[in-house]
């Protein structure tokens, strides 16, 4: 914020470099190590991660990383900040700190972004609050629930109402948990 460049430290863990220098929290944090090489499994966990509220550290392989970093973009947002470190400690250390929605556009375009070894450093989760869900786009979610599975309700939902699909998918579960 104030100009100064933040270098890290060469050290035994590039996870713990990536976080000292990616200017999100500290306070909190888990490392949640490669995301997955299956898409599948890859998607599901980063769901499951949509809503944790500590800082999320990941590492990834170049060949995978615009597919990860759509995967992130649905599971997390566009708006959410992130830290990419790529060859932490060695002669083309960089680090890229955008919005995942930036991040994105960035690694389409500029093929050194996926050079080398990857950290990518998540922003928390917002605490999720019930009124950041539209009344309307709550009543179309509820509307889909009565015929489609959770996860199809809340992309649809988020289609056609622009709602965060990530929140609609947490409020389908708790609202079907809560119905039974």
């Amino acid at each position: 914020a104030q100009g100064i460049r933040v270098v890290p430290i060469p050290g035994a863990c590039a996870a713990i470099a990536a976080l000292s220098v990616s200017g999100l929290s500290t306070a909190r944090f888990v490392f949640e190590g490669f995301p997955g090489a299956k898409p599948n499994k890859r998607r599901e966990r980063l769901r499951e991660l949509a809503h944790e509220s500590r800082t999320l550290v990941f590492y990834e392989a170049p060949h995978r990383l615009q597919e990860t970093l759509a995967d992130m973009l649905d599971a997390f947002g566009a708006q959410r900040r992130v830290a990419l470190c790529r060859e932490l400690t060695k002669l083309h250390e960089t680090c890229y700190y955008e919005t995942i929605g930036e991040l994105v556009q960035r690694a389409a375009h500029d093929s050194d972004v996926s050079r080398g070894e990857l950290v990518i450093v998540v922003e928390g989760a917002p605490e999720l609050d019930a009124a950041s869900i539209p009344l309307a786009a709550e009543q179309v979610l509820f509307t889909l629930l009565e015929e489609l599975p959770a996860a199809q309700a809340a992309k649809l939902t988020a289609k056609l109402t622009g709602a965060s699909r990530s929140e609609l998918y947490e409020r389908a579960v708790k609202h079907k948990s809560a119905k039974q």
